[in-house]
């Protein structure tokens, strides 16, 4: 296997364990809002918790890594949310909670914008959609994961506590593999000549210097920038509705979550299938072709219409038939999801990728504080469907600010940015 895929296989085992550390508090949810007596408002707060340091997080993150490089970058948040992840074992009650998942969401934000970087410097933009929905895949193959292991280990002890513990030391797992086996392409010592010279050839074939640094200046004057931090801020927070509140919302629909494990992946593995089908995709189109914009935003339209499909889960009453729906949804949101990812890559000098991915990751993570809170607030006063039938149609927002503002500019002209 050439070695810039079994580095897209370590960013893809790195968003696993991502996705199982967050996951664990969404799975035990039901069970501790018994257990602490929280109502779905107390349950918001900590998924704020959380969303306010990613956020804020990402774009500091993405901007150290620019400077200090992925090897140091991810080494040192994977090793801090394994640390915050494990401490949660301790948490004795809301506040605890609160303070416990604030540090694990500051630890993983750096995860997006580092693996983002990382394909920007071992991928060309013809394989780079594969390799985005490679690593991206990981969050739903965690989502996935996550409640079989937090209910085998929650069995095994007869306590929720150590759940927490087993699933941060797998970050510790993961980083002695990565400190040994990454590098960047430049002087990594298992490369071969041959796939050094493809990876640098067609790393700095194109107009821009891939090593610049822009100034944050630069980049939040640009269109580009806005459109893709617009189109995340308006479509992630869907995906994480469903990943903290899914377990609950089956609840809310008389659903036991342990008789319903079945149901509870098929959305999460649909997800994977769609960052497949979506990076796929447009990558045949490239190999077809087309131009790399065109290409990416065609699927991203494809992706935002099928996320529709989740307001006709509140209508319907087969539960076989609302799982299908909720499995289209996140299907086509992952498709959509791999598309606005890759357009750092696309459009930047790699020297800017992971500023302005952890910018978008901000964008994302105020939105998503913003749905959580109102998620919350309905779900107590009247019930999911008003947020089911929002989250359908806030995408297409979002698709807009992306079909009208990722375009080529003057800036393309300049050399400032990349053709796409």
């Amino acid at each position: 296997m050439p070695l810039r895929w079994q580095i897209g296989g370590l960013l893809f085992l790195s968003t696993v364990i991502n996705y199982i550390d967050r996951q664990t508090l969404s799975v035990l949810g039901p069970h501790l809002k018994g257990e602490f007596h929280w109502s779905n408002s107390d349950f918001a707060l900590l998924i704020i918790a959380f969303r306010v340091a990613y956020s804020v997080g990402q774009a500091v993150a993405g901007r150290l890594i620019d400077r200090v490089g992925t090897r140091r970058g991810l080494s040192i948040s994977v090793a801090f949310y394994s640390v915050a992840a494990m401490l949660t074992s301790l948490a004795g009650g809301l506040a605890s909670f609160a303070g416990f998942r604030f540090l694990l969401g500051l630890g993983e934000a750096a995860n997006w914008p580092g693996a983002t970087k990382a394909v920007s410097e071992w991928f060309p933009r013809r394989e780079s959609g594969w390799a985005v929905a490679l690593f991206d895949s990981g969050s739903s193959i965690g989502g996935a994961i996550a409640p079989a292991l937090v209910f085998a280990v929650t069995a095994a002890f007869g306590n929720w506590r150590p759940a927490f513990i087993v699933t941060g030391a797998l970050g510790f797992l993961w980083l002695m593999l990565f400190r040994r086996m990454y590098h960047s392409p430049e002087t990594h010592p298992r490369i071969s000549a041959e796939e050094r010279r493809m990876v640098l050839a067609e790393r700095d074939s194109g107009s821009t210097d891939p090593g610049q640094r822009l100034s944050y200046h630069t980049i939040l004057r640009l269109p580009q920038t806005w459109g893709i931090v617009i189109g995340k801020a308006l479509t992630d927070p869907v995906w994480f509705f469903i990943t903290d509140w899914f377990a609950i919302y089956l609840v809310s629909r008389g659903y036991k979550v342990e008789d319903s494990l079945i149901a509870f992946w098929v959305p999460f593995l649909a997800a994977d299938l769609g960052n497949f089908a979506g990076g796929g995709a447009s990558s045949w189109l490239i190999g077809r072709g087309w131009p790399v914009g065109r290409a990416r935003k065609a699927v991203s339209i494809v992706g935002a219409l099928g996320m529709m499909m989740l307001a006709p889960t509140v209508f319907v009453q087969s539960f076989s038939l609302m799982v299908a729906c909720f499995a289209i949804a996140t299907f086509t949101y992952a498709a959509l999801s791999t598309m606005i990812i890759n357009l750092p890559a696309d459009v930047y000098p790699s020297g800017s990728v992971a500023t302005v991915s952890g910018l978008s990751g901000t964008g994302a993570g105020i939105g998503t504080i913003a749905a959580t809170y109102l998620t919350g607030a309905i779900a107590d006063r009247m019930s999911f469907a008003p947020i089911l039938i929002g989250a359908s149609l806030v995408p297409l927002i979002g698709l807009a600010a992306v079909l009208l503002l990722v375009r080529n500019t003057a800036a393309t002209e300049a050399g400032v940015l990349q053709r796409i």
